[in-house]
């Protein structure tokens, strides 16, 4: 905030003076340059401060609050003299607040501030004000210029006072305060004046830290000056150097000269004089010398508060209003009450009222009682007064007595009296204190007292008072409850109406209430009912009867009972009615027939016995048999009821009970037979077939259900499109589940419909969803092409080959066929075209037949095409060549060509048989053999063998096998095999860990071990490391190592020894490292599960170690 101002001339007789200025605030930047302003105008009149708070980018109004001294928040001190407003310009987007002061008094003069937030922003702007009775100048200290603010010092002179010596205060506050308990800082506070408390104690505790030495002063301030308000006070500081620079201070605010603030030098001594202090002055001052500074706090002590003039004892009688008043030296002085020595405060709920006019001050009670007999006191900063309050009773008069009441019951009692003092009183029944509560109300306004019972009770019958408190009076009455005879009929049904079944005893009973006991007569037309017969009349304290034995139907009619008592009368109609079983219903008739289904009506009884009919129960029969079935066992509240489940075709009669709250009735007569038959459910899966520019072929599924009446046919009907006349297609019924619709026009659009018939009749029709178009409508051509052709399609010589292939097209699909390119010879190969397929059928495969075959669907300028490649095989030819290469002890190397002729199919393996030359028998030596040589093994020394060879592929083996020219002959001795020379193997290899470690969990005092497998040659040397050191002769480790795979066993482990392990293998090619994390955890820890993992793991290497050195010899075998 900054502000915006200028100087302002006030007349002496101005009553309202409006200073112009402005608060306004932007993104609240906090500027250095804040302005103190200082306001000095006439008493008693008005000044009003605004400002301006710019909102263009605030999302809410920000927080705005106006403060007196450092403390004092003036929202709480709004109303005659002090007004707060606000208002918001929607077009510049500008909050205004402000602050009216009306007829303004000398103390309101004091330092103020306006304090703008919003959220985390903070910033203020303070301001002097001065109230005196002549305004000789307005002196508003500006933006920093140097030729703000100036005055003329002559003028000056002229009105200042001049004191001699300074005053110093008869008792230091401050003194008190340092050496007084917290507890009691509020009361020293209030006797010696100091309005801001909490500002004094933070001051106070400023100035009780340690002040440094300073270079600049040899004498600096003392920490606190004390001053009486309207006196003068003197700081003194000693420089050191008395060339430097001095300034003065006020709240951070530079002191410039003026008739308050004089400044004197005397050698090193720089005096500062304040005169005429106010409570504005209270303040924190500090003086600066180059970059050091030396502070001080001043605080203004208004002068003490006298009472002027004192309280006086005051008489009164209760209820009656009292005011205690005194007068003091100062207006809006600070002033508190007390009743016995206990302090009175003026909040909303205590009955004592503090009324405060200038100097005047009064303790109000509105309504005096007997607890406010006491001393009253008054206590300001300079003096005290007390006077006694008497507070006594009234006569008492009677104004208005209780009265006796006759009341009924239920109806209210209302007891009322009034009497001459508004005190409170107690209410008695015979002798017994009455306590209010929800049924009992007890009311005091005023001098009047009420007793109300909202519903009167029986027991409310006594004698009622009412006791004043404080008098040795009562007020007595009676009260007397009756209870007009009444007959409680709830019980009974409408009308008064009580049902008794015929031949049955009824007793009825009715409650009967009056106080007192009224008597009960009961009458039948012109005749009394005695209390003797078979219809008789009980009486009783609470009830009266009526007897019936044995109910008949004269009986029935309305019987009176007459209630008589000195409160009233009452009497009540009661009709008795006698009721019995309902008569049978006539025969009932059959109005429909279904498939095992039929519907019955029938009309209900001529008499129902006296009681409502409930329902009708339903039995049924086979014609020929005699076993009546119930249809229901709920009873049926219609006369319409339809039986099912039956068998079709088969004869049933039905019949029908009536049933009324007495029983059931005999049955009715039998219906006429009649035989259940449906007809058909409707056909199922009605769609278009085909559609030319005059034709629409339909086709459909028979019906779900078709019955015991079976199924003659099908009627097709049609209507065209925005019509309701449906037309028959075919006028003689088809048994068939496709039929075409013909003569139609061109373009129409129609409806169709499918109705199933037998000997039941029609079924309900099953409609197309959709209007169909008589259009014929060209459909793309589109090959459906089915999965297993998608690959080359195989078949073997001699059999059948049989494709369909199905696609899609209208109208008039061509289809045509290529063999690789070329037309197809239908003499060898049949082509078969449908409407929605083509067959490609070949009785007898042969080899020629294998091919790719172009198949191609047509439809006007649309084509599709698809490629099928089908491959016929048959069994390969024999061998070209087979030849002995190398016969040498009992072996013999041979060696052959592939076939020709392969039989259009891969050679898939060779058949090697041999032959003694001397039996020339055959035995197979090698099946399914891939290569194209082969050395035959284990043959007999001194036999001359023969070989041939059989070619194989998916057909099988070929017909026919290549022999050998010549043959072999296993010598006996003298020929010595010459063994090859092979290069030797380098069978060297650097450490390679075919298997790693891995991360393993132990439990504390179970073994654990860690595995792993390595290779290398020459063998590698392993040593293992813990956390990267090695381990060495330790007792706890055991390290071995099997065909690679090396272990490391941990003895009992525990958490130490968790961490980091390294298996290292070297040999002198290289070397190799392995690590994993040992985790050692509670015996909690499954350690059998650890186990197991561990063996199998180390059972899976050492397997594949072996298996390694098995492949090994096998590659370096000699034969």
């Amino acid at each position: 905030p900054f502000y915006e101002g200028s100087r302002s001339a006030i007349h002496e007789d101005s009553k309202d003076v409006h200073f112009p200025t402005a608060l306004q605030c932007q993104t609240y930047i906090l500027t250095s340059q804040l302005t103190v302003l200082f306001f000095l105008f006439l008493q008693g009149g008005n000044i009003t401060f605004i400002a301006k708070v710019e909102a263009k980018d605030l999302l809410r109004k920000p927080n705005v609050k106006w403060f007196k001294g450092k403390w004092m928040d003036l929202a709480s001190k709004a109303g005659k003299h002090l007004q707060l407003k606000e208002s918001f310009e929607r077009h510049t987007k500008i909050h205004t607040f402000e602050m009216h002061i009306i007829q303004a008094k000398e103390n309101y003069a004091g330092n103020y501030r306006c304090e703008v937030s919003y959220k985390d922003k903070f910033d203020s702007c303070s301001f002097d004000l001065e109230v005196t009775g002549k305004i000789p100048i307005v002196f508003v200290n500006g933006d920093g210029q140097d030729d703000a603010g100036e005055l003329d010092f002559s003028g000056l002179l002229k009105r200042r006072e001049v004191k001699q010596q300074e005053e110093e205060p008869e008792v230091d506050v401050w003194e008190l305060l340092k050496n007084a308990n917290p507890s009691e800082y509020e009361k020293i506070a209030f006797q010696y004046g100091i309005t801001d408390l909490r500002g004094m104690l933070k001051r106070l505790k400023r100035m009780k830290r340690e002040v440094k030495k300073s270079a600049a002063f040899s004498k600096g301030l003392d920490p606190a000056y004390q001053v009486d308000k309207g006196g003068k006070v003197r700081f003194m500081v000693e420089l050191a150097d008395p060339t430097v620079e001095l300034k003065w201070y006020k709240n951070g605010q530079e002191i410039r000269p003026s008739a308050k603030y004089i400044f004197e030098h005397k050698g090193n001594q720089r005096i500062l004089f304040i005169n005429n202090c106010t409570m504005t002055d209270d303040a924190r001052y500090y003086v600066t010398a180059g970059d050091e500074k030396c502070s001080t706090e001043l605080f203004v002590r208004d002068p003490p508060i006298l009472v002027t003039k004192g309280l006086e004892d005051t008489s009164t009688y209760v209820g009656e209003r009292v005011e205690l008043s005194c007068e003091v030296s100062e207006d809006d002085a600070n002033v508190k009450w007390f009743k016995n020595g206990v302090e009175l405060t003026n909040e909303p709920k205590s009955r004592y009222r503090i009324k405060v006019e200038g100097k005047k001050h009064t303790l109000i009670i509105e309504e005096a009682a007997k607890n406010d007999n006491a001393t009253y006191s008054v206590m300001t900063t300079g003096g005290q007064s007390e006077a006694k309050l008497s507070v006594d009773l009234r006569p008492l008069k009677i104004s208005l007595a209780l009265e006796d009441q006759t009341v009924r019951l239920g109806q209210e009692i209302h007891l009322k009296c009034e009497i001459s003092e508004n005190v409170e009183g107690k209410w008695y029944k015979n002798g017994q204190l009455i306590e209010a509560s929800d049924r009992v109300k007890l009311y005091h306004k005023g001098r009047i007292h009420r007793f109300i019972i909202a519903s009167a009770a029986v027991d409310d019958e006594g004698e009622y008072m009412f006791v004043p408190d404080a008098y040795n009076i009562n007020i007595p009455c009676k009260v007397h409850v009756v209870d007009p005879p009444k007959l409680h009929l709830d019980g009974l049904g409408e009308n008064n109406t009580v049902t008794v079944v015929a031949g049955t005893k009824l007793r009825l009973e009715i409650p009967i209430t009056g106080e007192p006991t009224p008597k009960v007569m009961w009458s039948r037309g012109d005749k009394w009912i005695t209390d003797s017969g078979r219809i008789r009349a009980e009486t009783y304290s609470d009830s009266s009867c009526l007897v019936i034995d044995t109910a008949e139907r004269e009986d029935s009619g309305p019987f009176r009972i007459t209630l008589k008592n000195e409160a009233g009368e009452d009497s009540a109609l009661i009709n008795i009615k006698v009721v019995d079983v309902p008569d049978p219903p006539q025969a009932p008739n059959v109005t429909e027939v279904g498939e095992d289904w039929c519907i019955m009506t029938w009309e209900p009884p001529a008499n129902d016995g006296g009681s409502p009919i409930l329902g009708y129960f339903i039995e049924r029969k086979k014609k020929q048999s005699s076993r009546w079935m119930r249809l229901n066992f709920e009873l049926c509240k219609e006369t319409t009821f339809e039986p099912k489940k039956m068998i079709e075709g088969v004869a049933y009669e039905v019949r029908v009970f009536a049933v009324n709250a007495i029983g059931t009735s005999k049955p009715s007569m039998p219906s006429k037979s009649f035989v259940p038959l449906a007809v058909t459910s409707p056909p199922t899966l009605l769609a278009v077939d085909s559609v030319t520019d005059t034709t629409v072929t339909m086709k459909w599924r028979p019906p779900d259900h078709i019955g015991a009446a079976g199924l003659d046919g099908y009627v097709v009907e049609y209507c065209f499109e925005g019509t309701d006349e449906w037309i028959v297609a075919n006028p003689e019924l088809t048994d068939k589940t496709k039929f075409t619709i013909t003569g139609l026009p061109t373009g129409s659009k129609i409806l169709v419909r499918v109705k199933a018939v037998n000997a039941a009749g029609e079924s309900e029709p099953r409609y197309h969803p959709q209007p169909i178009l008589v259009k014929e409508v060209i459909e793309p051509p589109k090959i459906r092409l089915p999965r297993h052709l998608k690959q080359t399609y195989t078949r073997r010589v001699g059999e059948t080959v049989n494709l369909v292939i199905p696609f899609q097209g209208r109208p008039r699909a061509k289809v045509s066929w290529q063999k690789n390119g070329s037309p197809i010879d239908k003499n060898q190969i049949n082509i078969r075209n449908t409407e929605n397929d083509t067959i490609i059928f070949i009785r007898k495969a042969e080899r020629s037949h294998s091919g790719e075959y172009d198949m191609k669907v047509e439809v006007e300028n649309l084509v599709d095409k698809a490629t099928i490649d089908i491959q016929i095989v048959d069994r390969p030819g024999p061998p070209e060549i087979v030849t002995i290469e190398d016969v040498w002890g009992e072996n013999v190397n041979l060696s052959w060509k592939p076939p020709k002729d392969d039989g259009n199919a891969a050679i898939t393996g060779y058949t090697i048989q041999k032959a003694d030359k001397k039996s020339m028998e055959w035995f197979t030596v090698i099946e399914h053999y891939h290569r194209t040589s082969a050395t035959i093994n284990e043959l007999v020394i001194g036999n001359e063998y023969y070989f041939r060879v059989f070619a194989e592929n998916m057909c099988g083996l070929s017909e026919d096998a290549t022999m050998t020219k010549e043959s072999a002959l296993i010598a006996k001795d003298g020929k010595v095999y010459k063994y090859p020379v092979y290069d030797d193997f380098d069978f060297t290899e650097r450490p390679l860990f075919t298997q790693p470690l891995i991360n393993t969990f132990a439990v504390a005092g179970y073994n654990a071990t860690l595995n792993c497998s390595v290779r290398g040659n020459p063998k590698p040397k392993i040593t293992w490391l813990k956390n990267k050191v090695a381990i060495l002769n330790d007792p706890r480790y055991r390290m071995f190592g099997n065909q690679g795979v090396c272990t490391l066993e941990i003895r009992k482990p525990s958490p130490y020894d968790g961490g980091t392990y390294t298996c290292r293998a070297v040999n002198e090619l290289g070397e190799a490292e392995v690590d994993c994390k040992l985790e050692v955890k509670g015996k909690g820890f499954n350690s059998l599960q650890m186990y197991c993992s561990s063996e199998h793991h180390l059972h899976r290497r050492q397997k594949h170690a072996r298996q390694k050195q098995k492949e090994i010899k096998q590659v370096f075998s000699f034969p």
